[in-house]
């Protein structure tokens, strides 16, 4: 670990099941001070004996509990409990009473996440994550998913220029609500997409694309593990 290049936070983690437990060691792993808040005793043997963060007992939506646990003074907050209303409670807490910026909050249901992140807390939801990791997997699909838009509705993804898409332009591609092309990587250099761009064999492109379009995009380039990435 290179102090120099880590700034060191704190960050209290309200549930130690698989994800709650599994976190808490990463960012233990990389230097940080976290606090894991859970109501089950047991429940912290998860995190092993090599885990040098603090462990405290008790439920999530308690003020008093999170007090003790020192949000008023925490970088992050996480809620990773089997409950969304738990998790909602826990995040609506630690924004509202301990004025904590940054939130993350794990909820199953799709249109309550969406609801409570125009709240301005960022939620993470495995419904929509799980079903297009299964989705890309099961169509073999030629990107890296880099982030998701509007829970599911649009995708921002990486692929590589093969032979079917040497020599076209980007707005051959491109097409209005459909797909756009955000930048390419050639060699070590990253540039802005524009119009007339001609794509070379193994560029790297970034583009948005709606579900509707996913298929045709898989179709014109290749799987990016086929082709190792350039560093910057």
């Amino acid at each position: 670990m290179d102090s120099a290049q880590t700034v060191k936070k704190r960050y209290l983690i309200v549930g130690c099941g698989r994800v709650g437990s599994s976190l808490a060691k990463l960012l233990d792993a990389d230097g940080h001070e976290i606090i894991v808040v859970d109501d089950n005793p047991s429940a912290f043997k998860r995190l092993g004996q090599k885990f040098g963060g603090h462990i405290v007992v008790g439920t999530g939506i308690d003020y008093d509990v999170l007090k003790r646990a020192g949000a008023a003074t925490a970088d992050g907050f996480v809620a990773v409990t089997d409950g969304d209303n738990r998790n909602i409670m826990a995040a609506l807490i630690a924004q509202r009473m301990f004025k904590i910026s940054r939130i993350v909050a794990r909820i199953y249901d799709p249109p309550r996440g969406q609801m409570y992140k125009e709240l301005g807390i960022e939620t993470v939801i495995p419904t929509t994550v799980g079903a297009k990791m299964i989705r890309d997997t099961l169509m073999e699909a030629p990107w890296d998913i880099e982030r998701s838009f509007d829970f599911g509705k649009m995708s921002s993804i990486v692929a590589y220029v093969g032979e079917r898409a040497v020599g076209k332009r980007i707005d051959q591609i491109e097409k209005p609500g459909k797909i756009r092309i955000a930048a390419i990587r050639r060699g070590t250099s990253v540039v802005i997409a524009f119009d007339e761009l001609v794509l070379e064999r193994n560029d790297e492109i970034n583009a948005i694309v709606a579900p509707d379009a996913i298929t045709e995009v898989g179709n014109l380039f290749e799987r990016a593990t086929t082709i190792s990435k350039v560093p910057a």
